[in-house]
């Protein structure tokens, strides 16, 4: 049992120090801890998850940050917006006759250089962000979400998996002076004497003195992660995780623009420093779409559970689009829709959707009414209105700042699960500069490729993306090739239904539940399959590829919106049948 010596809460760098020199102390060397943990971990494993009190870790965000103490362990849900890298720092060195060590920490003012009292380390830096198009019942539901599980561990002893069941509380105190903290300590040696006043009131003591901007929170604040001990395939761009680990609280210089005051060797601001809440990562977990839903007992995955889900969803969306039993379908299918494999530059298992013969008139009806739906039913979820001004002006493809070393994240880096709805019925005549032009095969080579181009000025990289599109249009998308393109034929404008809390929960449940469930066709079937769509070919020489895709993609989710793991030739002719109904309503 680890003793009341260790307060991993108040003080986690105490435990880790303390378990350092006792390892140490026992005979180990120091070398010997290089990129492996000494027991250290232990201690945290115990206190999160042997006594449950990952709870009591407040969650950083914008309230918190406004009181939570430097050095004391906090967590932190986000998106790897971007990866800076390896940093060294001087992980353990000898302070008089023991030694020290600096890891989950940047208190050592100990010079990084080859004595031999001196280790170097390694760790990673992560810049993460607030997950793009969280939408708030989410965020809420995820910070008091009562079962948490499988939180890796960042060390070598990666084969002690545990699962974490803990739940959440409200976080209270109060302003914290930062002018005794470490952090402030070493500002103050750099020259920023302005650091000794609170983090909710940082403001300019004269004007001789540095201003000090406070970090940047809006909703929710971004954090610079230091992460240790972990495969760099454990961690990935646009990846969303759960980090705890040590806050701390570093400082950034800020780009200078004509008329500042500029170092002449940097190229920064002299009076001006960006401060960055910083996490320095003790263990994490990777998160899925299901990790942000609450978590019901009642809820099971039986047919009986799974069909009656189905079908008052299914009545929900006919509501929504005036009736149009088709529409709805494919909107079902639609939201189920997840890529599961990739084959040369085929995105398989995606199902872009464009609705059309909507105007601007029925879209603030039947848009207005679908976009909230989406939003209440999918934790993230975003919107681009598509204009020949938003074209030319937006920023949709993430690029790189080298001047800040920032990937400076654009509309499409998204996460993986996002649903992206974007709005045709605005867009007009006009012309599209080069950015605009940039912009439409961005958009383009999401919706055919899943794929997001990212600038890093000297070249471009392609990375895979997993993102539901709706296209909303008059007619069919001259610029947006979707794979299903469907006339919207609402015969009633009902006003929007009361939806209990109930029922959004288990349609959130079955939606993110259903689209993870695996698939597979039997030979049986696959060869019905195969004779259907070599029949369709010959009525119709314009399928193609993309069409055969399509359909089998509809009818892996047709079986899967059943809660069914096989296609059944029953689910097929459902298929079929919905195509028989788009089909004549395009001709």
């Amino acid at each position: 049992m680890v003793g009341p010596m260790y307060d991993c809460l108040a003080n986690p760098l105490g435990a880790i120090r303390l378990t350092f020199e006792k390892a140490v102390g026992s005979g180990c060397e120091p070398s010997a801890f290089d990129g492996k943990d000494w027991g250290a971990l232990d201690v945290f494993r115990e206190f999160l998850v042997d006594q449950g009190n990952l709870s009591q870790v407040p969650v950083l965000n914008s309230e918190t940050l406004k009181w939570v103490q430097p050095n004391t362990l906090v967590r932190f849900r986000g998106m790897v917006q971007d990866m800076l890298g390896n940093e060294f720092y001087a992980g353990a060195y000898k302070d008089g006759s023991g030694w020290r060590t600096n890891k989950f920490g940047d208190d050592s003012q100990q010079p990084i250089d080859s004595s031999p009292d001196v280790r170097v380390w390694e760790r990673r830096l992560l810049y993460c962000v607030p997950v793009p198009g969280l939408n708030t019942w989410a965020e809420s539901e995820a910070a008091s979400e009562a079962t948490v599980t499988s939180m890796d561990l960042t060390s070598q002893q990666r084969d002690k998996r545990q699962r974490m069941d803990a739940e959440s509380m409200d976080y209270e105190g109060s302003n914290i002076v930062l002018e005794d903290s470490p952090s402030a300590k070493r500002m103050r040696e750099d020259g920023h004497p302005s650091l000794s006043v609170q983090l909710s009131d940082l403001k300019p003591e004269g004007p001789c003195s540095s201003t000090m901007m406070r970090p940047e929170v809006g909703d929710s604040p971004s954090c610079l992660v230091k992460v240790y001990d972990t495969r760099e395939s454990e961690l990935k761009l646009n990846d969303i995780f759960e980090f705890v680990g040590v806050f701390t609280i570093e400082s950034e210089p800020v780009p200078a623009d004509d008329g500042d005051d500029i170092d002449l060797t940097t190229g920064f601001r002299n009076d001006l420093v960006h401060l960055v809440p910083c996490l320095h990562c003790i263990v994490h977990r990777k998160l899925a779409v299901s990790d942000f839903l609450r978590s019901s007992p009642i809820i099971e995955q039986s047919k009986h559970v799974v069909m009656n889900t189905r079908e008052s969803l299914l009545r929900h969306l006919t509501m929504l689009l005036g009736n149009d039993g088709v529409a709805a379908n494919y909107m079902l299918l639609h939201l189920l829709s997840k890529i599961h494999a990739r084959v040369d530059n085929v995105a398989v298992g995606k199902l872009s959707l464009n609705l059309t013969c909507l105007s601007k008139e029925a879209l603030s009806v039947f848009g207005v009414q679908l976009c909230n739906a989406l939003r209440n039913l999918l934790p993230f979820t975003d919107s681009i209105p598509l204009t020949v001004n938003y074209l030319n002006t937006a920023c949709l493809g993430p690029k790189k700042d080298y001047q800040r070393n920032r990937l400076i994240g654009g509309t499409l880096q998204l996460a993986e699960g996002s649903h992206l709805t974007i709005d045709e019925t605005q867009l007009e005549t006009g012309t599209l500069n080069s950015v605009g032009i940039e912009n439409a095969r961005l958009l383009k080579d999401l919706v055919e490729l899943q794929k997001v181009e990212y600038d890093f000025t000297y070249y471009k990289m392609e990375m895979a993306a997993d993102v539901q599109l709706l296209v909303l249009s008059e007619g069919k998308s001259n610029i947006l090739p979707a794979d299903i393109v469907l006339p919207v034929r609402p015969s009633d404008v009902s006003r929007p239904e009361v939806v209990s809390a109930e029922a959004l929960g288990a349609w959130r449940w079955y939606l993110a539940t259903m689209r993870t469930l695996s698939h597979t066709i039997e030979s049986e079937i696959q060869e019905v399959v195969e004779k259907d769509l070599v029949a369709a070919r010959q009525a119709d020489r314009r399928i193609g590829s993309k069409e055969f895709s399509s359909l089998l993609t509809m009818g892996r989710l047709m079986s899967l919106s059943f809660g069914e793991t096989t296609l059944s030739l029953e689910h097929w002719e459902m298929v079929k049948e919905l195509e028989k109904l788009r089909k004549e309503r395009i001709n």
